[in-house]
């Protein structure tokens, strides 16, 4: 049986709705960020040398990275579901979506976190300034680079309901962390194609049994 290491609010919450998707039995074993720094705790080295969430262990065998997940589930209890038919224009998009979410999307996503946090843990005497510094940063690295993003998000779903296509599939289980996050980091919901989108997610009945396993999840809201 899957075990998977669950760390709240994280990427890890998509590794329960795609096994819920798929009906495969699997258990849990939950971490709880750090309330001061919001990093993982220790514990998690002891599973992988990163220590980062998500992670699953099976027979020996321990994977990390939402991907490589992704793709080990699907080739293993998969069968065929939630992945388009191979060299269709569907499957390439698939394969372009299942890699764009961890890449592409989620650096603009990282350094807004990045320079919101900062302030936040300068010295009192200096958070007004770094504070400032960081504002500017936002407004000229990250911001315009998420904007760009999430209209790019919103002129795809345009075309189809779902992003590889018609169906849905694993690659929209891997874009729904960057929305929700830009839902919740950015103004991603006023994207109706973008807001659509997270809507229809967040009403699937194997996305709601994710939630009651994995526990408070910030960004279905």
């Amino acid at each position: 049986m899957i075990t998977v290491h669950h760390l709240n609010n994280s990427r890890s919450q998509r590794v329960l709705w795609m096994l819920e998707e798929l009906g495969v039995r699997y258990e849990v074993k939950r971490y709880e960020r750090d309330k001061a720094t919001m990093l993982a705790p220790t514990e998690l080295k002891a599973i992988h040398p990163l220590g980062k969430s998500p992670i699953i262990s099976e027979n020996g065998q321990t994977i990390a990275e939402t991907g490589a997940i992704i793709e080990y589930i699907l080739e293993h209890y998969g069968q065929g579901r939630l992945v388009p038919r191979p060299y269709t224009p569907e499957h390439y998009r698939f394969v372009y979506w299942l890699h764009y979410a961890e890449g592409s999307a989620m650096t603009p996503l990282l350094l807004k976190l990045v320079f919101t946090r900062i302030p936040q843990n300068a010295p009192p005497l200096l958070r007004g300034l770094i504070g400032s510094v960081m504002k500017q940063a936002n407004a000229r690295l990250a911001d315009p680079q998420l904007r760009t993003h999430i209209d790019y998000w919103d002129s795809e779903l345009a075309k189809s309901e779902w992003f590889a296509g018609r169906e849905f599939t694993a690659a929209d289980i891997m874009m729904s962390f960057p929305l929700e996050a830009a839902a919740a980091r950015a103004d991603a919901k006023s994207r109706p194609m973008v807001k659509s989108f997270l809507d229809r997610i967040h009403a699937r009945p194997a996305y709601q049994a994710a939630l009651k396993t994995g526990g408070p999840y910030d960004y279905a809201s």
